[in-house]
């Protein structure tokens, strides 16, 4: 049994980014082409771009700011007239802020949160859905997190876009449903990235101590579990939150 995503196109918003990378990378290793979305790190964009062409994908790069519709709709514009269309979407992107408390953090911090989980996702559902519901099939994978069932203190603006997002996710997998469209949510929890790496302690004690795994997880644990979803291994789930954090959180029943 493999994942074969042969004759796929797929959509990573922030793929330049520390998980975004190892998601492209690995979704180009199963056979898909790629739209490579950047908002500023245009080098690391076209590098990425050269990387998955050497392994005989198509890649094309994209700019764009994903809390703007207009954006977004130029980016499917883009991906229509250069790739054919697109038939998974993978909503990475959010906005970078600096945590503290609810009564320090400024309201422009829940203003972005909301923006680039909620909208980002609103957004990407109105430009590429209707494509998907002609084709009869398609993918909408969010990349949510594991603070969003956690609500510890300093993660209100990140949990309540992240909750707010997760709203829009189950309500859109039962609209979709009757096409043949899955819409689910991977969570990852701290996870080790190519910045983690260049530490020699990657599993901090403080927080390990509750994983059941006893450690992080890896970004490529995270890319492979959004290459399931992204398969036709996985054509009967939708609605779910999947958290990937070595059972750091776990959904109650």
């Amino acid at each position: 049994m493999q994942i074969d995503l042969t004759g796929k196109v797929v959509l990573i918003t922030g793929s330049t980014g520390d998980l975004g990378r190892v998601m492209a990378r690995t979704l180009a290793s199963c056979g898909a082409d790629v739209v490579l979305h950047y908002h500023h790190n245009e080098a690391k964009a076209l590098e990425l771009k050269k990387e998955l062409e050497a392994i005989g994908r198509r890649a094309i790069v994209v700019q764009a700011d994903i809390t703007r519709e207009e954006h977004i709709l130029a980016l499917r514009d883009k991906a229509f007239a250069e790739l054919g269309g697109v038939h998974i979407v993978v909503a990475n992107a959010v906005v970078q802020y600096k945590w503290t408390s609810v009564l320090e953090q400024p309201a422009v911090d829940y203003v972005s949160q909301f923006e680039s989980c909620v909208m980002q996702s609103v957004y990407l559902a109105k430009a590429f859905i209707p494509a998907m519901i002609e084709r009869g099939e398609g993918r909408l994978i969010g990349i949510n997190t594991e603070c969003a069932m956690q609500n510890f203190p300093g993660q209100s603006a990140y949990t309540a876009g992240k909750r707010g997002m997760d709203g829009v996710y189950r309500v859109l997998a039962k609209e979709a449903g009757e096409h043949q469209i899955t819409v689910n949510q991977v969570a990852p929890g701290w996870t080790i990235s190519d910045r983690d790496r260049q530490s020699a302690e990657v599993n901090d004690a403080g927080y390990v101590q509750n994983v059941p795994l006893k450690r992080r997880g890896t970004d490529q644990e995270i890319a492979n579990t959004v290459a399931f979803l992204a398969s036709d291994l996985a054509s009967f789930i939708t609605g779910a939150y999947i958290p990937v954090s070595g059972g750091n959180v776990m959904p109650a029943i």
